[in-house]
């Protein structure tokens, strides 16, 4: 096998050339492969000799067979013998380039490879440190009511009909034209009125119904309804009230602090609180400096970025959405559906994440290599510890589950935790 190459940015263009002796071995091996499909009056199927399927079908019958299985063999045999080559997409046959002559046969192999990253400044750089945002009363009253309605209670309530801001427990039956139709329907449903979680008009009709009250109530379903076949049809459900439940929200006072705290008095509690958002706020205003330091480091850099590389990162991302859709009980044809949308609007949503994920992760992978950090088993072991201990496991027990695969997962945590530490100290941030 003889070869040459060229590079055009991240396309790499590898001719190889043979003779007409290894060609003859790929022309007969495609033989071997394909006679079987041929069927020929006075022969066995699949013993029809090579030179009567061709001058039946043609001399270069199997041409474009014997040229895929010395491409593929010799893209492979390419690959193992320079092993700083990295492709980021399937080669192709570049057609055009095949030649045949009494010398042998030629062809080319093109393939989009990894980018040659030039790396711009990366330490000594200046970068204006985040402010960190004040903590304010209405933050502290914030989470406070969060607390307060952790921790409320519901009251039934007997004596008045449905009013605004009710939870209230109903049987309902919905028709079009008279037909009940489907997801119409349901007994003893739980919704708050005025949290507009149903049709338009539906909860409004319902205040002032008593308990044991059945009436008609007639909406309109929006144009644009996840359901086409109900989108601006009107609707009738037949409603029944079956209970009414209000929600009971304890008073913020000295008793309260020392039933959901440790601190005896409301305002130690509060204290406490405003140092819990000033602890979150400080991290968010580390996290903002960090980002703007990593994305001045890769906007330095030089490099043209393959677009086979974002499609790949954004399939990855397509699938880590299906996933969460399906722990959910939704498919992504049913997300699609609800959400009037196609998978070239969700890859689209996806488009500038992943160029900058994947613009970062080149410009830091060839930090890693300038700098020759590398992790080692104790660290990567420490680090499988810490995650095993949070997720209330023992060292043993997860490390004897990993996978090699797994296990890079920590060992790549290892080196981006020593490559920012590397950037922050190297850096200004003030």
């Amino acid at each position: 096998m003889k070869y040459t190459t060229k590079r055009n940015v991240n396309t790499l263009t590898i001719t190889f050339k043979m003779t007409q002796e290894e060609w003859a071995d790929f022309d007969k091996r495609a033989y071997e492969q394909n006679k079987g499909k041929y069927n020929i009056p006075g022969f066995r199927k699949g013993h029809v000799p090579k030179n009567i399927l061709e001058n039946r079908y043609g001399k270069g019958l199997f041409f474009e067979d014997a040229l895929y299985i010395a491409a593929q063999e010799y893209y492979t045999a390419f690959l193992d013998k320079n092993k700083k080559v990295l492709p980021v997409a399937r080669p192709a046959i570049d057609e055009k380039s095949v030649k045949i002559d009494e010398k042998g046969v030629s062809f080319a192999v093109v393939v989009t490879v990894r980018p040659e990253v030039v790396l711009g400044q990366y330490k000594g750089l200046t970068i204006e440190k985040t402010p960190v945002q004040e903590v304010k009363d209405q933050d502290i009253d914030a989470e406070l009511d969060k607390v307060v309605q952790r921790n409320a209670r519901f009251v039934e309530i007997t004596d008045r009909a449905v009013a605004e801001g009710d939870q209230v427990n109903l049987d309902y039956c919905g028709k079009v034209n008279g037909v009940a139709f489907e997801g119409g329907t349901a007994e003893k449903q739980s919704l708050t009125i005025g949290s507009h979680t149903f049709i338009p008009g539906f909860e409004e009709q319902l205040v002032g119904m008593a308990i044991g009250e059945t009436k008609d109530i007639t909406v309109t379903f929006p144009e644009e309804y996840h359901a086409e076949e109900l989108a601006g049809k009107e609707a009738v459900f037949t409603c029944t009230i079956n209970g009414i439940t209000v929600k009971e929200l304890p008073t913020l006072d000295d008793d309260f602090a020392q039933d959901v705290s440790e601190f005896s008095t409301m305002e130690e509690y509060r204290a406490d609180i405003a140092r819990i958002i000033g602890e979150r706020y400080t991290k968010d205003a580390e996290n903002a400096d960090e980002s703007k330091l990593v994305e001045t480091i890769v906007e330095a850099a030089q490099f043209e970025l393959p677009e086979e590389m974002v499609e790949e990162q954004i399939d990855n991302y397509v699938e880590d959405f299906k996933y969460q859709l399906m722990y959910q009980g939704l498919d992504i044809d049913s997300y699609f559906k609800y959400t009037n949308s196609t998978m070239e609007d969700l890859r689209a949503q996806h488009k500038d994440r992943a160029t900058k994920a994947v613009r970062t992760r080149l410009v830091f992978e060839e930090i890693v290599k300038a700098e020759k950090i590398k992790a080692t088993a104790k660290q990567i072991n420490e680090k499988i510890k810490e995650y095993a201990e949070r997720n209330g496991s023992t060292y043993e027990d997860f490390n004897a589950q990993l996978r090699p695969e797994d296990r890079y997962y920590f060992e790549n945590q290892v080196i981006t935790e020593a490559l920012l530490a590397l950037l922050k100290k190297e850096n200004t941030i003030a």
